[in-house]
């Protein structure tokens, strides 16, 4: 009676005995947990934060761009290619992506360390703000505060881990039973060696510093696309202006509308795009000013957007390409470009060509986002189709496309002629300067090459036997297409017939019925330019000046 009576009473004052209050239990295991999300949470509030304080500066001021810009100019010319190859159109995108994986494996580790050194791990963040900071302030268009809003940004980060990881700071914790039998605390092991640490202290901190962070980084964002947005309603007023001279329609039959062979206008949506612009600038029409100057310029030229077109605009079929394109690749595609004559401008203010007797031989355009594309001043002024392009395809510029105003220059790769979102024109010699992308290896003359592509049938498709339609298109931007020819399993030549003509400057449709007969066949192109000048078969990769070979598919017919 006596044992029961102690054990109830035993029982009782077990059930009385309260839990500690404030840190709790927690294993081993769930603090290093909490450990790595705290450095995914101050990375969260640095780079909201960052972006808040962008608003002050310029978008393109917050770390994420202006690492990824600073990433892709100190990347070798290799990995640039392999990328532009495997991910084309969406290389940007994966770079962003990179960036974003990288930073979260590194606050996570972050996070973990400050476990053990809060001071150390701050340090890290903080460290990572420098990183961020020194990109911004390394970019070719670097203004006076574009390391303001990295540096803010990790101060804050630092700050929210120090005071995270001291939630998570351990404590020896008391022995205590967490029940009437003896069982042994939450993690295990004996009481003694567990620890405590601040877990409802700790999640109440994340969670009002994420809320606070993302409330940051929203208006950081809405304020940060208020000049987006004001760039998009100036695009939207702005109309193409009528050409001063009746520029005539293409000719009858350019398209020959074979099913899978490249329309002869390349819509707006799918032209390619290769730059390297992070982010797409959005410039306003109504501020955009051109400057031009340098070595030879007798007369100082800055004209805005309004007074640029006012001088009367031209419409011309030109088909543009990027050096980068390998041999049956997709960079490349031709429009309607609507725009502004540049000999006539260059002119004005008093430029000679080096033909007679003028002092520059390269022009150097530059982007409002610092790239500097280098272009023969002869060839802006032989009489080419040159221009200051302000529309595409009968609508203004798409942002992605260069508006407000971009160049275009026939025969030339885009890598030195079509400089977007340009700003700034300056007389140069080739010897004096190197443009951004002479720089990395690639050659200062670039003329197009004259190539051809099969468009259908794909490579690897299942066809029918008997008659097959082999169609593509061919170009030899400045020089014309006279012939395009396809041979079968290495035999002889056949002469496709081509479309209509249109200019020199775009490329040409061409079709050839090919009479299939079962089994594998390989299919290979060549075309020869109005010079004469027959397609090489030697194959070469597009790095310096761009690729050569045949284009070939191979099929298989039933």
């Amino acid at each position: 009676m006596t044992y029961t009576t102690r054990a109830s009473h035993g029982a009782h004052s077990a059930r009385r005995t309260p839990r500690p209050a404030g840190p709790q239990r927690g294993g081993r295991w769930l603090r290093a947990l909490f450990g790595a999300l705290s450095g995914l949470v101050a990375a969260f509030a640095s780079l909201a934060v960052a972006e808040l304080a962008a608003v002050a500066v310029r978008p393109q001021a917050s770390p994420v761009t202006a690492v990824g810009e600073s990433v892709i100019d100190r990347t070798p010319g290799a990995l640039k290619d392999y990328a532009v190859r495997n991910f084309g159109t969406n290389d940007k995108l994966m770079l962003q992506l990179g960036i974003l994986v990288l930073l979260a494996l590194f606050a996570l580790g972050l996070g973990l360390l400050a476990l053990r050194w809060r001071r150390v791990g701050s340090a890290g963040v903080l460290a990572f703000g420098l990183l961020g900071a020194v990109s911004a302030m390394s970019r070719p268009d670097a203004q006076h505060y574009d390391a303001l809003p990295s540096v803010v940004g990790a101060v804050v980060g630092a700050a929210v881990l120090y005071l995270l990881a001291g939630r998570l700071a351990a404590r020896p914790a008391a022995p205590w039973q967490d029940d009437a039998l003896g069982e042994p605390p939450l993690g295990g092991g004996s009481p003694a060696a567990d620890t405590t640490f601040d877990r409802r202290g700790f999640v109440v901190l994340a969670l009002s510093a994420s809320a606070v962070s993302a409330g940051a980084g929203l208006l950081g964002s809405k304020l940060n696309a208020a000049g987006s947005e004001q760039a998009a309603a100036s695009r939207a007023a702005v109309s193409i202006p009528t050409p001063r001279a009746t520029t005539s329609a293409a000719p009858v039959g350019v398209d020959l509308k074979v099913p899978g062979l490249s329309p002869f206008i390349t819509p707006n949506p799918s032209f390619y795009r290769v730059d390297t612009a992070l982010v797409v600038p959005t410039v306003d029409a109504n501020t955009w000013q051109l400057r031009i100057h340098g070595t030879g310029v007798t007369k100082e030229l800055t004209i805005g957007y309004k007074e640029l077109v006012a001088r009367g605009v031209i419409d011309r079929d030109i088909t543009v390409m990027c050096v980068s394109d390998e041999v049956g690749g997709s960079y490349i595609g031709n429009a309607r470009w609507t725009g502004v004559p540049l000999a006539p401008l260059l002119r004005q203010a008093g430029v000679v060509p080096p033909s007679k007797g003028g002092p520059a031989d390269q022009l150097v355009a530059r982007s409002v986002d610092g790239m500097t594309i280098g272009t023969p001043v002869e060839a802006v002024m032989d009489g080419r189709d040159a221009m200051l392009a302000v529309g595409m395809n009968g609508e203004p510029l798409p942002f992605a496309h260069g508006f407000p105003v971009r160049m275009v220059v026939p025969g030339l790769y885009g890598y030195v002629s079509a400089c977007k979102w340009v700003t700034d024109l300056e007389l140069a010699k080739f010897t004096d300067f190197d443009a951004y992308w002479s720089k990395r290896g690639w050659s200062a003359q670039a003329p197009i090459k004259t190539e051809s592509r099969i468009d259908t049938p794909k490579s690897s498709g299942k066809l029918t036997a008997g008659k097959v339609a082999v169609a593509g298109v061919a170009w030899a931007q400045h020089k014309g297409i006279a012939k395009v020819e396809v041979r079968v399993d290495g035999g002889a030549w056949h002469t496709a017939d081509l479309a209509a003509q249109d200019t020199i400057d775009t490329w040409r449709q061409w079709v050839w019925q090919w009479p299939a007969t079962s089994g594998s066949h390989r299919l290979e192109v060549r075309a020869t330019d109005r010079t004469g000048y027959v397609q090489t078969e030697q194959k070469a990769v597009p790095r310096p000046n761009g690729a050569t070979g045949f284009h070939s598919v191979t099929v298989k017919v039933a």
